[in-house]
């Protein structure tokens, strides 16, 4: 059965709609409005994840314990394998071609390539577009509400991008759904196998804590280097199994 993808399209409709609303708002949202809205996006996301990680473990007062500790162990050893397959630098070489292009002037369709590119890589490469996509995936509900939370923030995004790039910002909505679609796909092959032997729990718990460092750097608080640990996502299932 093919997802429906919910949390994707409302992700896509969030770019394209932050891009209609700068087009039609003569002011652009003042930085305090902004602020508030980014804090209260990290108390949800703060909220969200530890919620998720917690509703994960499951059991007597010492088997959540040691599933705690084997997510802990798999997200050390993620950030390991992260690190060697330098997740965070790719990551954010995309922050780094962003601000190049924000930088150099452009007209016409060099305006409109550049904004359709910023954005496909900001927001495609953007942590909350595999954690979002991994959680719907593996969800039997089909739904999750990290990619509402990432539409709110590509929205945001799009509203500042289209007014230094015009429209083309909008149509990186199309990548970005066929990105997470596709994620949300593999999910959802591998949730009846998982589900089998008891291990989608392991991988929520893990998302969860991921979803909370995401939080920590939208409120400022900590700046983690969340792609580094994508990795543990995978080797959660595996340590599970092994030992517990």
């Amino acid at each position: 059965m093919i997802p429906p993808m919910v949390g994707a399209f409302i992700n896509s409709a969030g770019i394209v709609l932050g891009g209609v609303l700068a087009r039609v708002l003569k002011t652009p949202v003042s930085e305090t409005n902004q602020t508030r809205a980014k804090i209260l996006l990290g108390v949800f996301t703060v909220w969200f994840g530890l919620s998720l990680t917690l509703s994960s473990l499951n059991g007597s007062a010492g088997r959540k314990i040691k599933q705690l500790a084997i997510v802990l162990l798999a997200m050390a050893l993620g950030k390991l394998a992260g690190k060697l397959l330098r997740l965070q630098k790719l990551s954010n070489a995309a922050g780094q071609f962003a601000t190049r292009k924000m930088a150099a002037p452009a007209t016409g369709k060099t305006e409109f390539n550049n904004g359709f590119r910023v954005a496909t890589a900001l927001f495609c490469a953007a942590p909350l577009a595999i954690l979002g996509s991994v959680a719907e995936g593996l969800d039997p509900n089909g739904f999750s509400k990290v990619l509402c939370l990432k539409a709110l923030m590509d929205g945001m995004a799009t509203m500042a991008f289209t007014r230094t790039f015009g429209w083309g910002v909008m149509v990186s909505a199309i990548p970005v759904l066929a990105w997470e679609g596709a994620i949300i796909r593999c999910a959802a092959l591998q949730e009846h196998a998982l589900r089998i032997h008891g291990l989608i729990d392991s991988i929520n718990a893990t998302d969860g804590l991921l979803i909370f460092s995401v939080a920590l750097i939208i409120l400022r608080i900590k700046k983690v280097a969340v792609a580094e640990y994508l990795p543990s996502l995978a080797l959660a299932p595996f340590l599970t199994r092994w030992l517990l």
